[in-house]
């Protein structure tokens, strides 16, 4: 009788458990609904749907996430008063998190990683604040613009000391004598500068009339592109050279056109036999979502046409980003799921040792290894939609209106999207910026 109560004993709670973990195992992507408008660039009800569905797809530690997605999505919808106050939630977000997440690192050895709070990347903590100096450059608001511009180059200024990446004498001297720019032979694959946030500065401080902040910026643009091949294999916009030799009595069109969306994480799981048990590594792996857009072409009513060029590869930037912290995410994960096996192990050992607890200790193993595997997953937050590409143009034209086409192609030339912009105001000494999406 003693050889079928323990069974039954330890059947029906493993049952029990077994259930439980792969009824909790069984869960969808809750951005779906959201990616549907987003798809089909209906960034109005994306907007509204994730704001419906706010409370089931962030937890309280995500709300940094909560308010970039959002953030963007009201951008691209055209809400910039809202975009802004999202954005603004979620910079003073990243910096409530950063000095709790410090504090939280420790336990992500025993736990996991999605159990401290989200405290962004740098990339995310400067993509804010380009999409919010435009923000308030199309609300007209050009004192807020500035303010936004101005805590770029500080944040920035703080990630190059953090990594010690600062301009070298070589950089300056090619910088003066117009020559090729070499790379700083002690750049690391690091996020500390960045082509898309200076070209932004470069443009606003010109326009403000701020002529040597405009050049530091201009100059950085290089120096951004030549210390990190890596992520950017793309030579500088021939455009840059021009931006501040706007010839007298001309005005100066810029358009700025973002393409595609960024990385996301998803999980990939493994298993190592460990003694008497198998444990369970969950890590996140970057994900590329590809575009379609290969290239962007803006053709004037009046003739003229320019073919925009690719200034910052965000996605590049993500992954690079998340490369650098790999090697820990998966130490970690190795760590504590060893330290779960090991106990999962030591249970089974002594149950096969043990006569008179024999049932009971492999319940417990076996719990103990369910229970783990449960535990074990990858934290997968990023920010989910920023976008995957920046290009950039710029054309020198006599003030006036204008009309222009601005097209979308793929590799092989086919039209993905046409943008038609009617009677835009081409003002001479000032910014004329044109911002345009396709996240196709």
């Amino acid at each position: 009788m003693k050889f079928f109560k323990t069974p039954r004993l330890f059947f029906i709670p493993t049952v029990f458990i077994i259930s439980f973990l792969v009824i909790g195992c069984v869960t969808t992507d809750p951005f779906v609904p959201v990616d549907h408008y987003v798809d089909r660039e209906d960034f109005s009800m994306g907007a509204k749907t994730l704001e419906e569905k706010n409370k089931s797809i962030y937890r309280d530690k995500d709300r940094v996430l909560y308010f970039l997605d959002r953030g963007m999505l009201t951008h691209y919808e055209g809400d910039y008063k809202e975009s802004s106050s999202l954005l603004q939630q979620g910079e003073r977000a990243i910096e409530e998190n950063f000095t709790v997440s410090i504090s939280q690192e420790i336990g992500t050895f025993i736990l996991n990683d999605t159990t401290k709070e989200y405290a962004g990347e740098d990339y995310e903590d400067i993509y804010l604040n380009v999409f919010n100096a435009l923000n308030y450059y199309h609300r007209g608001e050009m004192e807020g613009a500035m303010v936004e511009i101005r805590r770029i180059s500080n944040k920035l200024r703080d990630l190059a000391v953090k990594h010690g990446q600062l301009m070298t004498n070589a950089q300056k001297m090619a910088l003066e004598n117009g020559t090729e720019i070499p790379p700083n032979p002690e750049a690391a694959v690091n996020f500390n500068n960045s082509a898309l946030a200076r070209y932004l500065g470069m443009l606003f401080y010109r326009g403000a009339g701020n002529t040597d902040s405009a050049r530091i910026d201009q100059n950085q643009i290089l120096v951004a592109i030549a210390d990190t091949p890596s992520i950017y294999k793309n030579p500088a916009p021939s455009s840059i050279q021009e931006e501040l030799a706007i010839p007298r009595g001309m005005a100066r069109l810029n358009v700025l056109s973002f393409t595609g969306r960024s990385p996301v994480k998803k999980e990939e799981t493994m298993r190592i036999f460990l003694g008497n048990a198998w444990i369970k590594i969950a890590l996140p792996v970057m994900v590329p979502r590809p575009s379609q857009v290969a290239s962007v072409t803006i053709d004037f009513d009046t003739g003229e046409s320019i073919t925009l060029e690719l200034l910052e590869d965000i996605s590049a930037v993500v992954t690079a980003t998340f490369a650098k912290k790999k090697n820990l995410i998966y130490t970690k994960s190795i760590i504590r799921a060893t330290t779960k096996g090991i106990a999962a192990s030591v249970l089974n050992t002594a149950a096969k040792r043990s006569k008179e607890n024999k049932g009971v200790l492999s319940l417990l193993g076996l719990g103990t290894q369910i229970l783990a595997e449960a535990g074990e997953k990858a934290d997968l937050r990023v920010a989910r939609y920023f976008p995957g590409k920046a290009y950039v143009g710029g054309i020198n034209l006599a003030p006036g209106t204008y009309s222009f086409t601005i097209t979308y192609y793929n590799n092989n030339k086919q039209v993905i999207s046409r943008r038609r912009h009617e009677n835009i105001n081409i003002r001479a000494n000032t910014l004329n910026l044109m911002e345009d999406v396709c996240l196709r």
